[in-house]
């Protein structure tokens, strides 16, 4: 079945990429088959960015539906990048960043809520090597920012 398809399938229409023309970087960047998507925050549905940090202001649960909101932002990105998310090959890396208390430990699992979607979509081809970390601070002091690598054709 088609990416596309699925995801409509699945209610879920990835937005345009809104990256200001005047920043001196890309939402997207290729080099040979592979697309790097630059680090994206979360929105929520009011299309606002959530601000704080995980196990102080949200916990793992909440997190991991940033994860797939941002899941679903790089959807977009790489529509535009590729044209068709159908060349998409394989997801090859995906690097996930929580701003989160000292004693947070459940990185892997917020991350879960960007890769399950990706596995969901790709299957085998969506599963990828993956680091989720924690950092003292992100952007704006956004939760979440998530980066990827994409094999494509």
């Amino acid at each position: 079945m088609k990416i596309e398809a699925k995801l409509a399938e699945m209610g879920i229409e990835p937005p345009e990429p809104s990256m200001p023309d005047t920043l001196p970087l890309r939402a997207w960047n290729v080099s040979g088959n592979l697309v790097y998507l630059s680090g994206a925050g979360p929105t929520d549905e009011a299309g606002n960015t959530p601000i704080g940090k995980v196990g102080r202001d949200f916990d793992a649960v909440e997190a991991a539906g940033f994860a797939q909101s941002i899941a679903v932002a790089h959807l977009g990105v790489l529509k535009d990048a590729l044209g068709d998310l159908d060349r998409v090959i394989q997801i090859v890396k995906v690097l996930g960043m929580i701003n989160c208390t000292e004693d947070f430990t459940e990185h892997p699992m917020v991350i879960n809520g960007y890769s399950d979607l990706l596995v969901e979509l790709w299957g085998e081809n969506g599963r990828h090597a993956r680091s989720a970390v924690g950092m003292a601070q992100l952007p704006s002091g956004m939760a979440v920012e998530i980066e990827a690598i994409v094999e494509f054709m």
